[in-house]
């Protein structure tokens, strides 16, 4: 189904997005939201594209089942709720805090030795109860400290300095890198920080897809199998309670979704059918409504994404618009 070749990296170069999304508010478009969509066919082929999907771009967060990925493959031993974690956004609950906890103690380590960015829980309840009781942000409470643990637990297993862990010249994100272009199929365009302090690597919306991909129909066993059954198991582990891209992976069978900032979303199916998305202004409200229009346009019974609309747009209390995706992302179009 995919070449085991690596292609080039893709271009970097200004995003050539088009419309995916209105928002409409009493029948009047009001704004619209920029970006790029991807949809591939089981045999990896693509089906559809919207905007651009070969500039180079970063994942952020969608790219941590690809990382998990890379850290199961040098040997972390994690399963279940704790692998579903390493490929965590988090929201901060006690039962992330716990599990990251966990995985330090694993790999005899603690907090401490955490160096992503300190930072309040991100689910705005659980935040707001953090602040009520006076507590300051938290390496542990940051969205990503269940993949910094499991990176640390990597390096102690391999015999990698855990100090540097961080540096993109370490072994152990050299090994993510290597991971990352041969799920991706293609050379990183770029390396950079992302927001919790870890490399981040510049790949394709087209090559972010085609990972999800490979990680949902690989064998039963592999690593990609091992952290693509985690996440859809666990699917509040690797996000939190209430949030959408958990309700998105209890909604469709089989379905593999990850989000990240700035309006990123990936999700495959276990036959190989994927779609990611790119909003380029980074609007969370178009996120979802975008992703769930390219699974219908993928072939996903539209009925089961019925809760994946959007939120309405208000006046006056009541609602009175909403963000939609442009018609051609209509699946009565195909």
């Amino acid at each position: 189904m995919y070449s085991s070749s690596v292609a080039d990296a893709p271009p970097v170069r200004e995003p050539l997005h088009a419309p995916v999304a209105h928002l409409v508010r009493g029948g009047v478009v009001e704004g619209v939201h920029h970006g790029s969509v991807v949809v591939l066919g089981a045999d990896g082929e693509v089906t559809f594209q919207l905007g651009d999907i070969e500039a180079a771009f970063y994942p952020r967060s969608a790219l941590k089942p690809v990382q998990a990925v890379a850290m199961v493959r040098a040997g972390l031993p994690l399963d279940g709720e704790l692998l579903s974690l390493a490929a965590a956004s988090h929201s901060g609950e006690e039962r992330h805090l716990a599990g990251t906890r966990r995985i330090l103690e694993s790999a005899g380590l603690t907090e401490d030795h955490l160096r992503n960015t300190p930072d309040m829980p991100f689910d705005p309840a659980v935040r707001d109860a953090w602040v009520r009781e006076g507590r300051a942000p938290s390496r542990l409470a940051q969205n990503c400290s269940g993949k910094h643990a499991a990176m640390l637990y990597t390096c102690r297993l391999n015999g990698w300095s855990p100090e540097d862990y961080l540096d993109p010249a370490h072994p152990l994100q050299q090994a993510i890198a290597e991971i990352v272009e041969d799920l991706t199929g293609q050379r990183v365009a770029a390396v950079t920080v992302d927001g919790c302090g870890a490399p981040l690597f510049s790949v394709s919306l087209h090559g972010l897809a085609r990972a999800a991909a490979r990680i949902t129909t690989a064998a039963a066993g592999t690593p990609e199998a091992r952290v693509a059954d985690a996440m859809r198991d666990h699917a509040e582990m690797a996000s939190g309670a209430g949030r959408d891209v958990a309700a998105l992976m209890r909604a469709v069978p089989g379905l593999l979704a990850k989000d990240g900032f700035e309006g990123v979303q990936v999700a495959a199916l276990p036959d190989g059918r994927a779609i990611a998305v790119k909003i380029a202004d980074g609007a969370n409200r178009a996120r979802i409504p975008v992703a769930a229009a390219a699974l219908a346009r993928a072939g996903v019974d539209p009925a089961l994404l019925g809760d994946f609309a959007g939120e309405p747009l208000l006046g006056g209390g009541r609602p009175v618009g909403s963000v939609r995706p442009v018609r051609a992302l209509d699946p009565v179009s195909v």
